[in-house]
């Protein structure tokens, strides 16, 4: 039996939790451009950006979006296992995961969740955030594609400086 006071299972807990906090960021910003702004209109916000109404039928920078149709299905499929990857790997690093690994996987969960959301109810991800440098646009993105941004960053900079490392004075230090 699971001990109420584990700290594991806290800490399991508040990862998760930040997790359905993206999603819920995710999808309700989501739901406030498409209610809000017509499909591909435009609402300044600054001088570089804007918020739009856009509709990725692809992935990142609309990879496979003309693709016919079979990469909807392809992206949930690849989506849901990530996303149960990734849980058990919170589950496993629980006792352990130093706080920017577990941040970092709890962020790129949440939004491969929020847009699992919308590939699997829409058939697309809804994007609205528009950058403008000069004359060329980045790609249109959203709240999920951040957290995966952030979080992607966030892993990338474990693995250089903290996962695997020994402390000084361990036996792999002194082979």
């Amino acid at each position: 039996m699971i001990h109420k006071r584990d700290p594991g299972i806290r800490r399991f807990t508040v990862w998760m939790a930040i997790a359905l906090v993206v999603v819920v960021a995710d999808q309700v910003t989501k739901l406030a451009v498409i209610e809000f702004i017509e499909l591909y209109g435009r609402v300044p916000l600054l001088d570089f950006i804007n918020l739009t109404h856009q509709r990725n039928m692809g992935a990142a920078f609309s990879f496979l979006a003309d693709a016919g149709g079979w990469q909807r299905w392809f992206f949930v499929v690849l989506a849901t296992l990530v996303s149960g990857i990734l849980t058990v790997w919170l589950w496993r690093v629980r006792y352990e995961a130093p706080l920017v690994l577990a941040a970092g996987l709890s962020l790129v969960l949440g939004g491969a969740v929020g847009n699992l959301i919308d590939r699997f109810v829409y058939g697309y991800v809804t994007d609205f955030i528009q950058v403008w440098f000069g004359d060329w646009a980045f790609p249109s993105f959203n709240v999920a594609d951040s957290a995966i941004t952030v979080g992607a960053a966030l892993l990338i900079v474990d693995s250089l400086f903290f996962s695997g490392r020994t402390k000084k004075g361990t036996e792999t230090d002194q082979a």
